[in-house]
């Protein structure tokens, strides 16, 4: 199921920050009362290969997010124990010291359930009922979050596959110049240059020129 254009489904969840501190958090809420976009990206597990290189891609970047006025969130089916054990081992362990924004704990699983992002599926057994096959971990997804709680990009890697953390800075640079101007941006827009309005003439100027 999309959500791209709807509201970020309001399920509060366990998440833990650097410093140890356990809460609790509803990302479309937040994004609501802190009137922040949020960039909520998923990973399959603590403690694994491609996972924490993305982490600290993000980390490096987070300063690039802090000036969009967008927040930074983590999320895996770890428990936040797990999450913080991962946060106290160092970089070249395989470690995410020095990670700084907060991290979902979804031991239940209901958020990633609810977005379909589970590597699982369900498969009736003739004594056992209803039983689950696959790893029951996430795929990489990652969701853009406006300022009302609305998905204004959403998108699913394998998981062998890391992100391009410039890409989600392109993109956030873009729905603001929408907000702001009206205009739409078309193919391979980048900050500082020509979008363009959404009609006829729009698109007919813009493309004479470019």
């Amino acid at each position: 199921m999309s959500f791209t254009g709807k509201n970020f489904p309001s399920i509060t969840v366990d998440a833990i920050d650097y410093l140890g501190d356990n809460f609790t958090l509803n990302l479309f809420e937040k994004a609501k009362q802190e009137n922040k976009k949020i960039l909520l990206f998923w990973y399959p597990k603590d403690f694994t290969f491609v996972c924490p290189t993305e982490l600290h891609a993000f980390q490096e970047a987070a300063a690039e997010f802090e000036k969009r006025n967008t927040i930074l969130v983590g999320a895996s089916c770890d428990s936040a124990e797990v999450h913080f054990a991962w946060l106290n081992t160092a970089k070249d362990n395989g470690g995410i010291e020095g990670v700084e924004y907060p991290l979902v704990a979804d031991t239940n699983r209901n958020l990633s359930s609810v977005l379909g992002i589970l590597e699982m599926k369900e498969v009736e057994h003739p004594e056992y009922g209803t039983l689950v096959e696959g790893s029951a971990v996430t795929f990489r997804a990652t969701y853009l979050i406006d300022e009302t709680g609305k998905v204004f990009h959403e998108s699913v890697n394998d998981m062998p596959l890391g992100r391009n953390v410039k890409e989600y800075i392109r993109l956030i640079d873009a729905y603001t110049h929408v907000q702001k101007h009206g205009e739409v941006c078309p193919a391979n827009w980048e900050e500082g240059k020509e979008a363009m309005n959404a009609t006829r003439d729009g698109v007919a100027s813009y493309l004479s020129q470019n």
